[in-house]
């Protein structure tokens, strides 16, 4: 009998173990994930940037939790030495249409209380990054880098320190909510414990519908692809640069992102993945893939933003295509600079209805908390999700 298991070694469910330990040293804790270590999926495949908080609508979970969870990951860093960089990043408008939701971009931010946010004329933005192109920008001096993985493998070992027992490659495979307590199955083992909380990213809906038959929501699979700047043109990028991104889609566009390593990454696209941990253009899951099509969500999407995701699918497999994307931003990039870079895959939570969810989402029961759609900012607010959660657990 444990006090709490996590299911889930992402960020999300490490920091979140962690916060639950800190209020309550004497808990008995349990973490478990199918795979063989920590952060082997979404936060082990991001772009290693840290969100200021300014694109999130002012209250939302996603603006409330990455504008607190931003200074606590800094806090986080600073004691146990891990490293990052507050660089700042510029958004560009490429031209005049774009103006209004740069405009929209900067007054959440003001609303959700960044300071130092400054409009960039077009004479200026040069100044920022001196190969950039666009009519106006926004510099956000909040932004940063950093490498997740890093993070991630910090709080484990911390876990382990503070008496959490962490089981890997069992995955959860059942749930027997009762009135005082929950009875869990995985692949290899049954364990009983007082609360459950799920964190389990690319499998949240499935793992919440063990529990929740009627649960109207599923998650799309939608791979991000990367290129590399090669060595000798990182000059053309200092630090972040990002488009003005479309407002129909909880996407940020193709933009450049320095990593902590000094790389310079482009990307990512946003294709619909023919599977949930399918990382490679050709890799397909057909149960994953055939789940997906059949939901009315995702065919109501599909049928709304086809031209859009056939562009998406376009750029992924021309590689012209994606450089012209870029050179919108800037415009001596060329086709050569570009190296293969890696992928990472977003879970992105989709009701019935055929709405893409545009915020964190929880689905509480008595005994069970699932965290259903954490995605971007979820890294940078990991710690204030965390602690969010230990207060409910333990309140």
């Amino acid at each position: 009998m444990y006090d709490i298991i996590v299911a889930g070694a992402g960020i999300v469910g490490l920091s979140s173990a962690l916060k639950l330990l800190e209020k309550n040293p004497g808990l008995k804790l349990l973490l478990i994930d199918k795979e063989n270590g920590v952060s082997r999926h979404q936060t082990g495949n991001n772009s290693g940037v840290i969100h200021s908080g300014i694109y999130y609508k002012p209250g939302s979970l996603k603006a409330v939790n990455c504008t607190r969870g931003y200074k606590m990951l800094l806090d986080f860093c600073d004691t146990y030495g891990i490293k990052y960089d507050i660089c700042g990043k510029i958004i560009v408008a490429t031209n005049n249409n774009e103006l209004p939701a740069l405009q929209n971009i900067y007054d959440r931010g003001t609303d959700n209380g960044l300071e130092g946010l400054r409009f960039i004329e077009k004479e200026e933005l040069t100044e920022y990054e001196p190969y950039v192109n666009g009519v106006k920008g926004v510099h956000v001096p909040q932004t940063g880098i950093i490498d997740y993985k890093v993070v991630s493998e910090k709080i484990h070992e911390l876990l382990i320190e503070k008496g959490a027992d962490i089981v890997f490659n069992e995955r959860l495979d059942y749930i027997n909510e009762k009135s005082d307590s929950v009875e869990i199955g995985t692949n290899k083992e049954f364990y009983e414990c007082k609360m459950l909380l799920t964190c389990c990213g690319l499998q949240s809906d499935r793992v919440a519908k063990l529990n929740n038959r009627d649960l109207d929501l599923s998650i799309i699979p939608f791979r991000g692809e990367y290129y590399k700047i090669k060595k000798e043109k990182s000059y053309l990028v200092k630090n972040l640069i990002y488009p003005v991104p479309d407002p129909q889609f909880p996407f940020l566009g193709v933009h450049y992102t320095r990593k902590t390593n000094g790389e310079i990454e482009a990307g990512p696209n946003a294709v619909f993945a023919f599977g949930r941990e399918c990382y490679g253009k050709f890799d397909i899951n057909v149960k994953d893939l055939l789940e997906s099509v059949t939901w009315k969500g995702f065919r109501a999407v599909a049928g709304k933003f086809w031209k859009t995701g056939m562009m998406e699918f376009y750029r992924s497999f021309s590689k012209p295509a994606f450089t012209r994307a870029l050179q919108k931003l800037t415009p001596m990039i060329q086709e050569s600079d570009l190296e293969p870079g890696g992928a990472g895959i977003r879970a992105q939570a989709c009701s019935k209805d055929g709405k893409l969810v545009d915020d964190f989402l929880f689905i509480e029961n008595k005994r069970v908390l699932h965290v259903c759609n954490a995605p971007s900012p979820a890294a940078t607010s990991c710690f204030s999700i965390g602690e969010t959660i230990a207060t409910k657990f333990l309140s």
